[in-house]
């Protein structure tokens, strides 16, 4: 009898293609359907020196965890000044962003979303996207 349990991967993110953000950013996904995860989809985003994320909320839970350098989170026009290690956890719908107040350090977060299926909406133009589409065309 042929299993259906989707088998383990593991994954470098110095293998796979980043996506230019803008002012500069890029993220690299790792989990995601791509790979056979079905519920959650997670990365890396590099976020250079004086660069701001757009505000933006997601159809989903959100954590994100500071891998190097210093954030700002502004979370439901909250700003909270993050290190690394620190993590935040933002309800799905939530306006937030994530801003590098370095003049020369890059900042470099890693994400997780609640579902395979992630979108991100951009307050400002109300563009919604899937995360997937947004790493449909790679750099």
């Amino acid at each position: 009898m042929e299993s259906t349990q989707p088998k383990a991967t593991m994954l470098r993110a110095s293998d796979l293609p980043s996506v230019a953000r803008v002012g500069g950013a890029s993220t690299t996904r790792l989990v995601s359907r791509a790979c056979g995860a079905q519920a959650i989809l997670n990365g890396f985003t590099s976020i250079p020196p004086g660069v701001t994320i757009p505000v933006h909320y997601h159809n989903c839970e959100e954590s994100v965890l500071v891998i190097e350098g210093e954030a700002v989170a502004e979370i439901d026009g909250e700003a909270t000044q993050l290190q690394a290690g620190d993590v935040t956890w933002i309800p799905a719908e939530l306006p937030h962003r994530f801003r590098n107040p370095s003049p020369d350090t890059t900042l470099r977060i890693f994400w997780t979303y609640a579902t395979a299926d992630a979108t991100r909406t951009l307050v400002e133009s109300g563009e919604t996207h899937t995360i997937d589409a947004e790493h449909s065309d790679t750099s």
